[in-house]
């Protein structure tokens, strides 16, 4: 996998990959996104979090949110809400040079894969 990058930290480790899985989401019985270029990221101490490409997201269901987020580890996060789920949405328009292939894709607290 071309894309795997790995940052150790005292530990701390992430990789991120493309993913051979097919990647859905769902929420209040509507699609949200649904993706075969998913990028997986692994990090320590963390579940697998599937990145997608905003061409495979429902953008026009996502509304901005004021909230932002700092990781030492990817950056700066923005989110989105969905009705009835408040910053359901997450992405890091400019992440740490050792996750920048996540850059502009979306990830989600909740998703299907298979």
């Amino acid at each position: 996998m071309g894309l795997e990058k790995l940052k150790g930290l005292k530990g701390h480790r992430i990789t991120v990959e493309r993913s051979d899985r097919h990647v859905r989401v769902v929420h209040g019985g509507q699609v949200l996104a649904e993706s075969d270029e998913a990028l997986v990221l692994r990090e320590t101490g963390l579940p697998e979090r599937y990145y997608l490409p905003p061409r495979d997201v429902r953008l026009d269901l996502l509304t901005p949110s004021d909230t932002r987020t700092h990781c030492p580890f990817k950056g700066d996060a923005s989110y989105w809400s969905v009705p009835g789920s408040a910053d359901f949405v997450w992405a890091y328009p400019d992440p740490k040079p050792e996750v920048a292939e996540i850059r502009d894709h979306l990830c989600f607290y909740e998703v299907e894969v298979s």
